[in-house]
């Protein structure tokens, strides 16, 4: 087990900032700098050089940090190999998932409510991001397990298929294009709002409109939200502008009438949901378990 310093020091290697890891780790902030301090008196080192308000870490640092992750996958293994081969032993398991913002309101809430039902000893932590930032966050070791959708892959990420949906234009209740069927070439002059640069929704729209060999930057983008209860919020309000949204994210506007929706001739926009993980933490059970009670709960509602 790794102790008590060492995971407040991977805490603050993360993140590279004590304030930030004892926000996250529920500790004042001068608690941590005596854990950090404890071991660098252990290890007769420094570990982070100190840049006003910012921190580094020293090669010492970086040598530890690297050593400690290997540390932590090696324990998730050992708990699962342990737990096949005794029954008996049911560990408290503490697992980070990672999601974009669609998927932590819409998708997860259900899962993770039926899983910890069937998963007594399982602690679940939901971090809601951007898809770009959970790529990040997952390579950088802040996360175990993420859920993205629309961003391009990398070679040391495992992408598991896990649901699609529709990303449909809507417009506000009170916007004359609700009554109006868009080409293409209308796009050109309706004022937009759009998410924010690394949103997976923004990637699905930008590939769409590539491949009818439409540049996002030729549109009149008036606004860029971080978020899907924002851009959804500034629709309701806004009686002028067209937006890109989930299906998911505007059911019940769209049953309720405060948003309309807009067909747009030959503009499919389909988002594809999947895991992603690290490459080697594909068989860890805790990961493997819940990926697959997620899967098996939209199959059957589909």
């Amino acid at each position: 087990m790794l102790s008590t310093q060492h995971e407040v020091f991977l805490e603050v290697a993360r993140r590279l900032s004590f304030t930030k890891a004892g926000q996250s780790l529920f500790l004042s902030q001068s608690a941590v700098s005596k854990q950090v301090k404890a071991l660098e008196e252990y290890y007769q080192v420094g570990l982070f050089e100190r840049l006003g308000n910012t921190v580094a870490l020293t090669p010492a640092g970086q040598l530890l940090y690297r050593k400690l992750l290997q540390a932590q996958q090696l324990q998730a293994e050992l708990r699962a190999e342990m737990a096949a081969l005794s029954p008996r032993f049911t560990p408290d398991i503490h697992m980070v998932i990672g999601a974009s913002t669609t998927v932590s309101l819409y998708v997860l809430p259900a899962v993770l409510s039926g899983y910890l039902a069937e998963h007594p000893h399982t602690q679940l932590t939901l971090k809601n991001r951007n898809s770009e930032n959970i790529l990040k966050a997952l390579l950088d070791h802040e996360i175990d397990l993420g859920v993205i959708e629309g961003i391009h892959r990398v070679s040391n990420v495992t992408y598991t298929p896990l649901l699609t949906d529709d990303v449909v234009a809507v417009c506000s209740a009170r916007n004359p294009l609700r009554h109006q069927q868009l080409a293409l070439t209308d796009l050109y002059r309706v004022p937009l709002a759009l998410r924010e640069a690394g949103s997976g929704t923004l990637a699905v729209l930008e590939q769409a409109l590539q491949a009818q060999r439409i540049r996002l930057a030729d549109l009149r983008v008036q606004v860029r939200l971080g978020g899907t209860e924002a851009l959804k919020n500034f629709v309701r309000v806004d009686d002028q502008v067209l937006a890109f949204l989930p299906r998911q994210a505007v059911a019940r506007a769209l049953a309720a009438g405060e948003l309309a929706e807009v067909t747009v001739r030959d503009l499919p926009l389909k988002r594809h949901f999947e895991f992603i993980q690290r490459r080697g933490t594909e068989n860890l059970a805790p990961f493997r378990e819940f990926m697959q009670f997620a899967l098996r709960y939209y199959s059957e509602r589909e």
